[in-house]
């Protein structure tokens, strides 16, 4: 791919997950949070699901479980907090915390995949750590927005390790088509049973809702699988460290938001954290080659 348009999609698809955080927070004041995240991938899901009629579809009803499992975490639990967490804290705080995620999926590989990894990405677990401590003004600040931005990371962090095991059973358009689809129809349901309903409709709210629902979730997927299918997957993984930095960019841009540096500060470190978990050295690629290399010719 030319290298040009490569960076102008990964520009595009993060830009678009990091501002999503502050155009779901101007949503807030025309729609109640689990109502309106529910809007955004029931439409979302429907949309995408009539394009992937023709692909493979699940053949029993354990695969359709799974999918509903993988759903109620990436799409129902993830984005549930995130719009819940929007009530009382900043966008930009929220993406951070969100996007703590790939420090997590260490851990839980470690416990439920067996999964081994290197002292230097444990350091990096280490370093993310630190960073939220950071970020949250150098205290354990348990607000309730701040423990629902960490269960967004939780939650996702479990999509992940869910994906990873059971992701090869589907084609990945019609995985990414009905988890969505189940996880909007149950948070559809919680906005009208957990929450009081909040619904004014304006050409304000049905932009927002189109928005979030189009081009922060189709397009944004789209290209983001585009993109991990045309390139290296490890490196195009490094660029969502670019997402958080877009999701505090839009919320000084749209909502005025002021964020302390101690929020930079933190969030620094949390990439840099993430950075050490996901980086593989040159030497460790060329081994790797090398070594698949010689398997073929034996």
């Amino acid at each position: 791919m030319n290298p040009f348009f490569y960076g102008v999609l990964v520009v595009i698809t993060t830009s678009l997950m990091g501002s999503s955080f502050a155009v779901g927070k101007m949503g807030l004041s025309y729609i109640s949070p689990l109502l309106l995240v529910g809007c955004r991938f029931t439409l979302a899901g429907l949309l995408m699901g009539l394009w992937v009629l023709k692909k493979p579809l699940p053949d029993s009803a354990q695969k359709w479980g799974k999918l509903f499992f993988i759903g109620f975490f990436q799409t129902a639990g993830v984005m549930g907090c995130i719009f819940l967490s929007l009530r009382t804290i900043t966008a930009g705080e929220s993406s951070i915390l969100t996007f703590l995620n790939p420090l997590l999926v260490v851990m839980l590989g470690t416990l439920f995949l067996g999964t081994r990894y290197r002292f230097r990405q444990w350091l990096g677990v280490l370093l993310g750590i630190v960073g939220v401590y950071i970020t949250l003004g150098f205290h354990l600040k348990w607000e309730i927005g701040t423990m629902f931005g960490l269960g967004a990371a939780l939650s996702w962090s479990v999509a992940t390790v869910l994906v990873k095991k059971w992701g090869a059973d589907f084609h990945v358009w019609v995985l990414t088509a009905f988890q969505m689809l189940f996880g909007g129809l149950l948070l559809l349901a919680m906005g009208f049973t957990l929450e009081t309903p909040k619904l004014i409709i304006t050409p304000a709210s049905v932009t927002i809702v189109l928005w979030l629902a189009i081009m922060a979730s189709i397009v944004q997927f789209a290209t983001w699988f585009h993109l991990l299918a045309k390139g290296d997957p490890g490196k195009t993984s490094a660029f969502l460290f670019l997402a958080p930095f877009f999701g505090v960019l839009s919320g000084w841009l749209l909502l005025d938001e002021i964020v302390e540096w101690y929020v930079y500060a933190g969030g620094l470190l949390i990439f840099l954290g993430i950075f050490m978990v996901n980086w593989t050295p040159a030497s460790q690629k060329l081994r790797g080659k090398q070594d698949f290399a010689g398997s073929n010719q034996a």
